[in-house]
C-alpha cells in the first residue's frame, strides 16, 4: 500500500499535491531525526500533516488528532515495555467505560440485515452524507459465512461463531463489547471501535450479533 492509499484509508481526508511532495520526501529520510521515523519530531510531524490535508466533506482534518490510545499505539516501543502494560491496562480500562449495552436487554436483530452490514465497506469518505448509514466492512478482515469466499485475514475467522460458543450472558456481552470498543480488550487492536467512534449504530449492533450468534444465520450453518 503507498503512503496516499494508507493516509486515504485511514483518515478520508483529502491529500493535496504538497503534502505528497512531503511525504515523498519523508520517504527518502526513514530514520532521519527529522522525519517521521524513530525519534521523530513529533510537533513537526503534526504541522506537516496539518498543513498538508484540508478539510473536504465530511471527512475533515480534525480526524488527524489522535486521542490517548491511538498515540499509545503509535509509539510501539512503549506499548512493548515494563512501562507500556500498566498504561495498556488504563487505556483499556477507559475503553471498556465507554461501551453502551442495550438498555432494553435486546441483544440481536436480523441477521440478513447483519449480512448486508458487514459486506459493506461504504462510508466516511469526503462524498458521503454525515446522516447516510455506514457499512461494517467486516469481510475485509475477517472470514466470517462460508458462501462469501472474498475476505481478509487480518482478523480471525468469524465462521460457526455462535455454533462454537453458545450464546450465554458472557458470550453476548464480550461480543457486543468486542463490536463497539474493540480497544477494550486489546488496546492497540486493529479492529475499529465501532460503535463508540459512530460507526454503526446500536440497531446494526444488533444486527450483526445476529449474524455471528443467531442459530438461523449462516454463520453457524
Amino acid at each position: 500500500m503507498t503512503k496516499r492509499s494508507m493516509y486515504a484509508a485511514l483518515t478520508g481526508v483529502a491529500l493535496t499535491g504538497v503534502a505528497l511532495a512531503v511525504f515523498a520526501a519523508g520517504a527518502a529520510r526513514a530514520g532521519d531525526a527529522t522525519s517521521w521515523g524513530e525519534g521523530a519530531d513529533d510537533a513537526a510531524f503534526q504541522a506537516m500533516l496539518k498543513s498538508g490535508f484540508r478539510d473536504k466533506g465530511i471527512a475533515t482534518v480534525k480526524r488527524l488528532e489522535q486521542d490517548p490510545t491511538q498515540a499509545f499505539c503509535s509509539d510501539p516501543a512503549m506499548a512493548a515495555s515494563a512501562a507500556g502494560a500498566k498504561r495498556k491496562a488504563e487505556i483499556e480500562a477507559a475503553n471498556e467505560a465507554t461501551i453502551k449495552y442495550p438498555a432494553d436487554g435486546k441483544w440481536l436483530g436480523d441477521f440478513k440485515a447483519g449480512e448486508a452490514i458487514a459486506q459493506s465497506g461504504r462510508g466516511l469518505t469526503w462524498t458521503d452524507k454525515a446522516d447516510a448509514p455506514n457499512g461494517g466492512n467486516c469481510y475485509n478482515c475477517h472470514q466470517i459465512s462460508k458462501t462469501e469466499i472474498s475476505y481478509g485475514t487480518i482478523g480471525p475467522s468469524l465462521y460457526n461463531y455462535g455454533k462454537l460458543r453458545g450464546s450465554s450472558e458472557d458470550v453476548l456481552r464480550y461480543t457486543w463489547g468486542k463490536i463497539f470498543n474493540a480497544k477494550a480488550t486489546n488496546a492497540c487492536s486493529n479492529m475499529p471501535r465501532a460503535g463508540h467512534m459512530g460507526i454503526v449504530t446500536d440497531q446494526q449492533i444488533r444486527d450483526l450479533m445476529a449474524l455471528l450468534l443467531d442459530p438461523k444465520s449462516p454463520v453457524n450453518q
